[in-house]
C-alpha cells in the first residue's frame, strides 16, 4: 500500500508539464511557481503548524531557494517550451549527474552497474534529444539542467537539514519561504514587464482556475504529504522505484491533454531512460534480497 501511495505523488509529479501546457498557456513562470508553492506551504503549516529552530534558519532559506524557487521556475519553463514527455522522461537523467557530481567532488567511485546505466541513459538521451530529430527549445534544454543540478543539490540540502529539523517542518518552510522569493521576484518582473500578468488576470477562466487547483492542491500539498507520509514507512531505495510513475504520467498526460505523439523509435528511447534509471537500484536490491536470503537471522535458541 506505501509504496502505490508513493507512485501516487510521483505520478502527479509527472503532470505538471502536461496540465500547465493544457490549462495555463502563457502564464509566466515565476507566477505560476509562486502560485503553486506558497498556498501549499500555508495549508500545510495550517494543518501542522511548526517552525524552524532559531539556528537553522539560515538552511532553511537557501534549501527553500534551491528546491523550490529555482527548482520551480524551471519546471513551468520547461512546462511552456518543452513537449510534456521530453520533460518528465528527460528529468529521468538526474542519477547520471548525480553520479557525475559524486565521482568528482566526493571522490565516490560509481559501482560498474551505475556506470553501465549511466552510459546507457547517456546513449538512450542523445539520441532522443538529437536536434536533427526533434526541434527543442534551447531555454527550456537549459531549464531542463538546471532543474536537475538544483534536484541534487537540493537533495543533499534537505537530507542535512532534516538531521537538524523535522521533515514536516522542512517541507512546510521551504515551500512557504521559496514562494515568498517567487512572489517577490514575480512583483519585480511585473513592475517592468506587466504584459503576461495583465493578460492572465483579465482571461482568467474556469479552465485556468482548475489547472491552479491541480497544480497547488494535488499536484503540491497532497503530493509532497504523501512523500512525506511514505518515507517514513519506505527506504529511499523502495521510494525510489516509486519515480516511474513520473515519465508515464508525462507521457500519458501529454498524449491525453495536449495531443502529443511520437514514433515508435522515441517511444522506445523514453522506456529505455526509465528502465536504466532505475536498473542500479533494481539491482542493489535483487543482490541484497539475494545476501539475506542465504543468510538469515537465526534465532536465538539456535546459537
Amino acid at each position: 500500500m506505501n509504496i502505490i501511495l508513493a507512485m501516487v505523488a510521483t505520478f502527479l509529479w509527472g503532470t505538471t508539464y502536461a496540465v500547465t501546457q493544457a490549462t495555463l498557456p502563457g502564464w509566466p513562470p515565476l507566477l505560476l511557481g509562486a502560485l503553486r508553492a506558497l498556498p501549499a506551504g500555508i495549508i500545510l503549516f495550517a494543518i501542522k503548524p511548526t517552525f524552524p529552530d532559531k539556528g537553522t534558519w539560515r538552511m532553511v532559506l537557501t534549501t527553500g531557494l534551491v528546491n523550490i524557487a529555482i527548482f520551480f521556475c524551471c519546471i513551468f519553463v520547461m512546462a511552456l517550451t518543452l513537449p510534456s514527455a521530453i520533460s518528465s522522461v528527460g528529468m529521468m537523467s538526474v542519477p547520471v549527474f548525480a553520479m557525475l557530481i559524486q565521482w568528482i567532488v566526493m571522490k565516490q567511485r560509481p559501482s560498474v552497474i551505475q556506470i553501465i546505466s549511466g552510459l546507457a541513459l547517456f546513449g538512450f538521451a542523445a539520441l532522443l534529444f538529437d536536434p536533427s530529430r526533434m526541434h527543442l527549445s534551447l531555454l527550456g534544454l537549459s531549464a531542463m539542467l538546471i532543474g536537475i543540478l538544483c534536484l541534487i543539490c537540493g537533495s543533499t540540502l534537505t537530507q542535512m537539514l532534516s538531521q537538524k529539523l523535522a521533515w514536516w517542518c522542512v517541507l512546510t518552510w521551504q515551500l512557504i519561504l521559496g514562494g515568498l522569493a517567487l512572489l517577490l521576484i514575480a512583483l519585480v518582473h511585473l513592475s517592468y514587464d506587466p504584459t503576461a500578468y495583465i493578460n492572465a488576470w483579465q482571461h482568467l477562466s474556469g479552465k485556468n482556475l482548475l489547472g491552479l487547483f491541480w497544480l497547488c492542491i494535488l499536484n503540491t500539498a497532497v503530493a509532497y504529504s504523501l512523500c512525506v507520509w511514505t518515507l517514513k514507512q519506505l527506504s529511499v531505495v523502495e521510494f525510489t522505484f516509486a519515480g516511474v510513475a513520473n515519465p508515464v504520467a508525462g507521457i500519458l498526460c501529454g498524449l491525453m491533454l495536449v495531443g502529443e505523439s511520437y514514433t515508435p523509435i522515441q517511444y522506445g528511447l523514453m522506456i529505455g531512460m526509465i528502465v536504466m534509471s532505475l536498473l542500479p537500484q533494481f539491482v542493489k536490491s535483487y543482490l541484497k534480497y539475494r545476501r539475506t536470503s542465504k543468510h538469515p537471522l537465526q534465532p536465538l535458541s539456535e546459537k
